[in-house]
């Protein structure tokens, strides 16, 4: 009985310790040390993000040594790691740094070929360390100000004044628009008005065009639609000339639409109805030897919402760099909510339907037609291969330090099955918990030897083989 007392309390350390499945807790390749520390230096090493190029001059800046003008000095310059593809370090001298300032003070970095360092969302950056001489510590670089950049068009149209834009589905052989206004002269000339200046393509879309002139803004006109003055006609909008219009026109009438609806996503996206009720929902993804996607936990906020057949969802643009890429995404409130959502590999968009607990992935043409599947009415079922060879096998689970399946050593197996000549254990968890964290510890039935803690989420059955030194997940079997 001491020894169950004993354990209950080294539990915490224990999830700490021996965790081998919080997400929070991975070490990536992109975070191994990669320099030695030196006692009289601050050592940083630096994870730079995809399409850093490894001959690149990058620097640090900051108020500690005169800001920009530590670019191209050498002393501020750091090195790239020689056995990894995405690690630069610096070793800082406090003795060096200038007018009474420090890394507390906030610093950045600046590449000569990609410009200053950004975050996700294209905002400045200044970390902000408290270390001294003897350490070393890792700081992310998430984007340059190159991302960012938009291609130059040369062949971008010069508009005078704001625009009418009309996705035409009229079937005229020519679409004409006549403009009036009870205080000002006719916009477009007498009836029936003048034809489109040009057509303009945006996001895949081909927009016919009224320039509407400059000298009109602030203006109000009601426009009609006509086919050359053919015989057909339709009154269409009122509008003040103070902001560019999307109309979508057929033969008989009209609607307004938004440009927007039409984005331009970078890369592949992520859509999530969001059902879940928080007040913010944030998206993490880690993948094996990748940098984390959207950075350091929580992840980001949503990039923007769409709405697809009535459904509106926020989405999560992956970059393009990332395309083909395997990733786990996990969805959370940005506090202590969350759950792993999906792996996936980048080579699509990718939709789902959430809720707090859980989520599932839908046909955006087809909305409604999938739903999350539900608890089941016994609770999820955890399967074992039993390899261990013990007299007696038993299994613990525990949330935070509470016991959710009994005292020590836990529960006995509730059942076995045969699939395909293969015996499985099984240890039926009570409904209850479905959907809940918790930390699994198998052990001998109280014979002395246990398993390290295994932290999963009960969202589903398990399958494991396990001996009496390890356990490891299995995919679930398939009857013949």
């Amino acid at each position: 009985m001491k020894n169950i007392f004993y354990l209950l309390l080294l539990m915490p350390l224990m999830v700490l310790v021996n965790s081998c499945d919080d997400k929070k807790e991975i070490v990536f390749d992109s975070e191994l040390p990669q320099f030695e520390i030196k006692d009289n230096a601050i050592l940083l090493e630096v994870i730079m993000p995809q399409g850093t190029d490894a001959d690149e001059n990058i620097y640090i800046v900051g108020d500690f040594n005169d800001g920009e003008n530590a670019v191209g000095q050498l002393e501020w310059r750091l090195e790239k790691a020689g056995n990894s593809d995405v690690k630069w370090g610096i070793y800082l001298f406090p003795s060096t740094f200038k007018n009474g300032k420090t890394l507390a003070d906030g610093f950045y970095f600046v590449s000569e070929k990609q410009g200053k360092e950004r975050t996700v969302k294209n905002e400045d950056v200044s970390h902000v360390l408290n270390v001294g001489v003897g350490t070393r510590t890792n700081v992310t670089v998430s984007r340059w100000a190159t991302y960012f950049e938009e291609e130059e068009e040369p062949d971008k149209i010069v508009h005078d004044g704001y625009v009418i834009y009309v996705e035409d589905n009229s079937g005229w052989d020519v679409v004409t628009l006549y403009a009036w206004s009870n205080d000002s002269p006719e916009l477009f000339g007498a009836w029936p008005g003048i034809q489109p200046a040009g057509t303009e393509v945006k996001d895949g879309v081909t927009y016919k065009y009224f320039d509407t002139g400059a000298d009109n803004e602030g203006l109000t006109y009601n426009l009609i639609f006509n086919n050359n003055n053919g015989g057909e006609q339709f009154d269409a909008a009122v509008v003040t000339l103070n902001r560019d219009y999307y109309l979508r026109i057929t033969n008989t009438g009209y609607e307004e639409i938004d440009p927007n609806q039409n984005i331009k996503h970078d890369g592949y996206a992520i859509f999530i109805e969001d059902k879940s009720g928080w007040d913010a929902l944030s998206l993490y993804a880690w993948g094996n030897e990748l940098p984390e996607l959207f950075g350091a936990w929580p992840g980001i906020l949503t990039t923007g919402t769409v709405i697809i057949k009535g459904i509106t969802y926020k989405y999560f643009d992956t970059g393009k760099a990332n395309e083909g890429l395997m990733y786990n995404f996990i969805c959370n409130d940005g506090g202590s909510n969350q759950f792993d959502l999906a792996t996936v590999t980048l080579d699509r968009d990718y939709y789902f339907s959430i809720t707090d607990k859980k989520g599932v992935e839908v046909d955006p043409q087809n909305p409604g037609t999938v739903e999350p599947d539900p608890d089941p009415v016994d609770g999820y079922t955890i399967y074992v291969v039993n390899n261990t060879g013990w007299e007696g096998l038993a299994l613990y689970a525990y949330v935070g330090i509470d016991p959710v399946i009994g005292a020590w050593p836990g529960m006995q197996a509730t059942g076995s099955q045969d699939i395909n000549g293969v015996t499985f254990t099984g240890f039926t968890m009570p409904v209850e918990l479905s959907d809940t964290s918790i930390t699994i510890i198998f052990n001998n039935n109280n014979g002395g030897v246990q398993l390290p803690d295994l932290p999963i989420t009960l969202n589903r059955d398990y399958y494991f083989t396990i001996t009496a030194d390890a356990c490891t997940e299995i995919e679930a079997p398939v009857a013949n």
